[in-house]
């Protein structure tokens, strides 16, 4: 799952990336309105976590260009107010929850994972696709009921595929959802390519169907046979 925070305080910022890191999300940062709207303009993600105030704006007018766009992206207000108009004004810009600082790690991602439910899977962490089960939550695969071992970016690749089931998405889409910003290093995206023939043959080893198609020419796409 990718993310995007918004935060200006560098301690909170460092701490909030160092504990979702380490819980397996892909995170971009940024610390000004100016930064986050690039980001936006640039990127998808699944969920953001969105500080009101902000150097250059608020991020309640952030809140309101995602919505206006039509963005399917998962929003956690996290702000010093204890307003409850700031509040009110963000769940109805269309945010899915808020929390007043200062909070618990844990709680956020407690909160992350939740919306993620809402928004991705209809309130489930599992996600069935006739012989292969995922668990979005314990980030386990499932085909036949029997355990499948992937690494990071196999996961993270199924999981994007799996969640964007039917949609085509292209080499470029991938690396920048799976990899981020550092995609942009690589003089190639073969890479993606290895890391999807390697998630496929796992797959297939365990006996689920051929799920993964190429669009040759373009990228992938994930469809039930």
């Amino acid at each position: 799952m990718k993310l995007l925070l918004i935060e200006d305080e560098k301690e909170l910022l460092a701490s909030i990336m160092s504990y979702l890191k380490d819980e397996s999300y892909l995170i971009d940062n940024a610390s000004t309105y100016r930064e986050a709207e690039d980001k936006i303009n640039i990127y998808e993600y699944d969920c953001a976590i969105v500080d009101i105030t902000l150097p250059g704006g608020s991020g309640l007018d952030l809140i309101s260009r995602w919505k206006n766009n039509k963005s399917n992206t998962g929003i956690i207000i996290i702000s010093a107010k204890n307003s409850l108009d700031d509040k009110l004004t963000g769940l109805d810009l269309g945010a899915d929850d808020y929390l007043t600082k200062p909070f618990h790690l844990a709680e956020l991602n407690s909160r992350i994972k939740s919306v993620l439910r809402r928004r991705l899977h209809n309130g489930s962490s599992l996600l069935q696709f006739n012989e292969l089960s995922i668990d979005t939550d314990k980030r386990e695969v499932f085909v036949n009921n029997c355990s499948v071992s992937l690494t990071k970016k196999e996961f993270d690749i199924l999981m994007y595929l799996a969640t964007n089931k039917g949609k085509v998405l292209t080499r470029e889409a991938i690396a920048e959802h799976i990899w981020g910003d550092n995609s942009s290093s690589y003089d190639s995206l073969d890479f993606v390519y290895t890391h999807i023939k390697n998630l496929r043959k796992k797959l297939s080893d365990y006996g689920a169907g051929d799920y993964i198609k190429s669009i040759y020419g373009i990228g992938y796409k994930f469809n039930l046979l």
